[in-house]
């Protein structure tokens, strides 16, 4: 019996879903290895840095070719393809016992990656109605983070026990598992198991990526994800159990069950914001914006505390931290609004670039700092945190610089294309005082 259409689009989501969670898990599995890692490998901040770094840069390297992929070969193949790559560098990196095993792992990781959540978010507009494409891509980005809780307990659980072997081969099995649900249950429209765009040419698949970058709104979506997504990211795939232990004197335990908190803070506030953006598209970027000012404030308030944090403050942090996750995805939704179908992936590839460049560059940097005040040594205070993690308000100042310069070109587009002009919120409030007060005075009129 076949299921109803429906039933079918949530079982091909479902489906697409379990692959970005198990992608997610490969992805921040080495933070919650880092410091078994480190001695593992015999290696310092800034050389551990380097593998997240490198992954990050595979990632990120490859999502402009992915996209142009999608839009030619559809979600199915790659999100099979990307899952059974992952797997392999989660073999490799089992049994790796040297820094060249280690480095070839996380660069399959990184393209494994890289293949995944764009190819499932692709799915989304195909099998539902566009009202609700906003809310189902914040919970596809904020239900895959539960691979974080998987890397938080469970993987931390192996590694504390059966040790390193056991833990990454188990996250290799269950990456071919996935694969192999994907290849049997995924769909790339309702039409068609398999969909395959038209053959183009170099000049035409140069033309849509110029046409993505080109349009101010497709650069709006990337420095939206920049600016967004790299302190959470940063928190959870590197450098975040190692502050939360070596600098604020937690457990394991209760770094991992932070590292959850993050976690749910994103799933409970991605609906949230989705449904925002549904109802206020031309106001996304105020969310955006306010969701920056709660990230640094945050970090501020940690940082700026005298010695180490007390507990309810670092809660504090990631729940500020675990909204950046769904403020990202509104990157995603910029994208969908300001390109035509046909080139749908291209510009989602560009947007998600952008939270994985600054992903990277700050995770580097703060190795770089770390090691240049330990001499390379793996004995770290919160003083030496404290200075290192401090370079995110550079990365951000970078990003709110260009996401105000986009929005200010994109809104610029949409008035001169669709004759849409956006008020400032303060004008825009003020002239719905002076309405609502207009029609009391017309109702009070009518009952006299």
């Amino acid at each position: 019996m076949s299921l109803r259409p429906g039933a079918r689009a949530w079982a091909v989501w479902a489906a697409g879903l379990a692959a970005y969670v198990i992608a997610v898990l490969h992805r921040t599995s080495l933070g919650v290895a880092g410091l078994d890692a480190q001695h593992r490998f015999g290696v310092g901040a800034g050389t551990l840095a380097s593998f997240a770094v490198l992954q990050l840069l595979v990632y990120a390297g490859l999502q402009i070719p992915v996209g142009l992929l999608l839009d030619r070969f559809g979600s199915l193949r790659l999100v099979v393809c990307g899952g059974l790559v992952m797997a392999a560098g989660q073999v490799l990196m089992a049994n790796a016992h040297g820094i060249t095993g280690a480095v070839l792992a996380r660069i399959l990781v990184g393209a494994g990656d890289a293949m995944t959540f764009i190819s499932v978010l692709r799915l989304v507009p195909h099998w539902f109605p566009p009202r609700r494409v906003p809310v189902l891509t914040q919970l596809t980005g904020l239900v895959g983070q539960a691979g974080q809780i998987i890397s938080a307990i469970p993987l931390a659980a192996l590694l504390a026990g059966p040790g390193w072997r056991t833990a990454f081969l188990s996250a290799a099995g269950a990456g071919v598992f996935v694969a192999l649900v994907a290849l049997a249950a995924l769909r790339d429209t309702p039409e068609r198991r398999m969909s395959s765009g038209s053959p183009v040419s170099m000049r035409q698949l140069g033309a849509d990526l110029s046409g993505a970058w080109r349009h101010p709104g497709t650069r709006l979506g990337l420095w939206t994800h920049f600016t967004t997504q790299f302190t959470g990211t940063v928190f959870a795939l590197m450098w975040g159990i190692p502050f939360l232990i070596a600098g604020e004197g937690l457990t394991r335990g209760e770094a991992g069950s932070l590292l959850t908190v993050f976690v749910i803070t994103g799933m409970a506030a991605g609906p949230v914001l989705g449904t925002l953006v549904q109802r206020y598209p031309l106001r996304r970027s105020l969310l955006v914006l306010g969701i920056i000012a709660v990230n640094l404030g945050a970090w501020a308030l940690v940082l700026l505390w005298p010695g180490r944090a007390p507990l309810p403050v670092l809660i504090l942090l990631v729940v500020a931290l675990g909204s950046g996750g769904p403020g990202s995805m509104i990157g995603f939704d910029y994208a969908r609004t300001f390109n035509p179908p046909h080139r749908l992936g291209t510009a989602t590839g560009v947007v998600n670039v952008g939270g994985f460049v600054a992903s990277l560059l700050t995770i580097e940097l703060i190795g770089l700092i770390l090691d240049a005040r330990t001499g390379g040594s793996a004995d770290y205070h919160i003083a030496d945190f404290r200075v290192a993690m401090s370079v995110q308000f550079l990365v951000a100042a970078a990003g709110l610089t260009g996401i105000l310069r986009t929005r200010k070109l994109a809104r610029r587009r949409l008035e001169q294309e669709e004759g849409i002009v956006i008020r400032p919120l303060r004008v825009a409030l003020a002239e719905r005082r002076v309405l609502a007060a207009s029609r009391a005075v017309k109702e009070e009129g009518w009952r006299d």
